[in-house]
C-alpha cells in the first residue's frame, strides 16, 4: 500500500523523489520486520487483557504433564496478536498487487480461521479437544487442495491471466498438461535437477507441505516459547531464498529456478519475523499468552505455501527439522501402540510422552532446556538450509 503512495507522490512532485527508496525491496522487508514487531509489541498488552477478561484460558487435558497444570488457564488464541501484526504490516509494505502475496495471506487467514474456531470449542465449551480432527481435516484440505491447484499455474505462468489461460488448457487437454522444470520437485546440493510432477503430482505435493506444515508447526506448540523461535527462523531463512529466486540475476547466477514476482514474499517473510519476535516477548517462559491454534495452525502453513512457491519444499523439511521430528514422534508413538495392542494385547509406547518434546521433559530435561536446546538445533539446520543457496 505505501509503495503506492510513494509511487503516486513521486509522479505528483519531483520533491518526493526521496521517496524512490520505497521502490527497494529489502528496504520494505526491514521495515515491514520493524512494523510488525512494534504493532505486536504495542497491542500485546491490551490484546493479553482482553483475552483474560473474555476467560479464554488454555484447558489443560487430564494426561497431559502434570507439571503443566499451572498453566491452566493462561490466556490462549495469542495468535490473533501474531495475525494482526503480520497482516497489517505486510499490507502496509508489499505491493499488493502480487499474486503470491495475496495467496499466502489468504491461506494463512484460512488457516488462522480454521484454529479460531477450534479455539473457540475448547474455551468456550470447555472441550479440551476442541474441533474435532475430521472436521479440521476437511476445512484445511479444502484450502490447501484450492490453493496447490492454483500455484501449479501461477508458478508456470507470469499472471493471473496466464493462470487461467493455462487452466483452461489442462482441462481441455484431458487433465494432460506438460510443466516447465521449475515446477517440478528441486533436489537441493544439485545444479538445475528437478524431478517433473506432473499437475497432480504437484498438487499432491502442495497440499502435504501446506497441511503437514500446518500441523507439524500444531503438535510443537507445547512448551513456552517452543514454536515461535523456529517459525521466525524458518522464515526468514524462507525469505532469502524468496528474495534470490525473485531476482532474475540471483537465481540465474546460484542455479535456481527464476520466479517473477516470488522475491516479494521477502517483506511477508519479514513480517513474520517481526510479528513472531513481538509475540515470543509475551510467550517467553513463564508464558503471559499462548499462541493457541489459531496461530499455530496459520504459520505452519504459510511457511508451507512460502516453500510452495520459491520451491524449496525439501529445504523446507530440512530447516524445519523440529517441526518434522515432534510430527513423526505422534505418528510413530499413535501407530506403535496401536499395533502393539492389536497383536500383544496390550500398548506400549516408544517416547515416554509424545509430542517429542515431552519425552525430554519425562526424562528430566526442564522446560527452558528443551526451549533452548531446540532452538538451537533449528539454527543450525537453517544454516544448512541456507548453504544449498551456493553448494549446488
Amino acid at each position: 500500500m505505501l509503495i503506492w503512495l510513494a509511487q503516486w507522490l513521486q509522479g505528483w512532485s519531483a520533491e518526493f523523489g526521496f521517496l524512490r527508496v520505497f521502490q527497494y525491496l529489502s528496504f520494505r522487508a526491514v521495515m515491514a520486520a520493524l512494523t510488525a514487531l512494534l504493532i505486536g509489541l504495542a497491542a500485546g498488552p491490551k490484546v493479553i487483557r482482553i483475552l483474560t477478561a473474555l476467560k479464554i484460558g488454555q484447558p489443560v487435558r487430564e494426561y497431559a504433564m502434570q507439571s503443566h497444570l499451572v498453566k491452566s488457564g493462561t490466556p490462549t488464541m495469542g495468535g490473533v496478536l501474531i495475525l494482526l501484526a503480520l497482516t497489517a504490516s505486510t499490507l502496509l509494505w508489499a505491493d499488493l498487487s502480487n499474486r503470491f502475496v495475496w495467496i499466502v495471506l489468504v491461506v494463512t487467514l484460512g488457516f488462522g480461521a480454521i484454529g479460531w474456531v477450534d479455539d473457540w470449542r475448547k474455551v468456550v465449551r470447555k472441550d479440551p479437544e476442541g474441533m474435532r480432527s475430521r472436521e479440521k481435516y476437511f476445512w484445511q484440505s479444502m484450502i490447501g487442495l484450492l490453493a496447490a491447484l492454483y500455484l501449479v499455474f501461477a508458478i508456470s505462468g507470469n499472471s493471473n491471466a496466464r493462470v487461467l489461460e493455462l487452466f483452461i488448457t489442462w482441462v481441455q487437454s484431458g487433465f494432460a498438461l506438460d510443466l516447465p522444470p521449475k515446477a517440478g520437485l528441486l533436489l537441493p546440493f544439485f545444479k538445475e535437477v528437478s524431478y517433473p510432477l506432473g499437475v497432480w503430482g504437484f498438487v499432491v505435493l502442495t497440499y502435504l507441505v501446506i497441511v503437514g506444515a500446518s500441523n507439524a508447526v500444531n503438535l510443537t506448540d507445547g512448551l513456552d516459547g517452543l514454536a515461535i523461535m523456529p517459525v521466525v527462523l524458518v522464515g526468514s531463512a524462507l525469505g532469502v531464498f524468496a528474495y534470490v529466486v525473485g531476482n532474475a540475476v540471483y537465481s540465474k547466477y546460484l542455479f535456481f529456478p527464476h520466479i517473477p514476482g516470488a522475491g516479494e514474499l521477502l517483506v511477508f517473510c519479514a513480517a513474520i519475523a517481526g510479528a513472531g519476535l513481538a509475540f515470543l516477548w509475551f510467550n517467553a517462559y513463564p508464558a503471559k499468552v499462548f499462541m493457541g491454534d489459531v496461530g499455530a495452525l496459520s504459520l505452519g502453513a504459510a511457511l508451507g505455501t512460502v516453500a510452495v512457491i520459491v520451491r524449496q519444499e525439501i529445504v523446507l523439511a530440512v530447516m524445519g527439522g523440529i517441526f518434522v521430528v515432534e510430527a513423526l514422534s505422534v505418528m510413530l508413538q499413535v501407530g506403535w501402540f496401536k499395533f502393539t495392542k492389536k497383536r500383544y494385547g496390550a500398548g506400549r509406547r516408544l517416547f515416554q510422552m509424545a509430542p517429542l518434546h515431552h519425552h525430554f521433559e519425562k526424562k528430566g530435561w526442564k522446560e527452558t532446556q528443551v526451549v533452548v536446546r531446540f532452538w538451537i538445533i533449528t539454527m543450525l539446520l537453517c544454516l544448512v538450509g541456507l548453504s544449498t543457496l551456493k553448494l549446488r
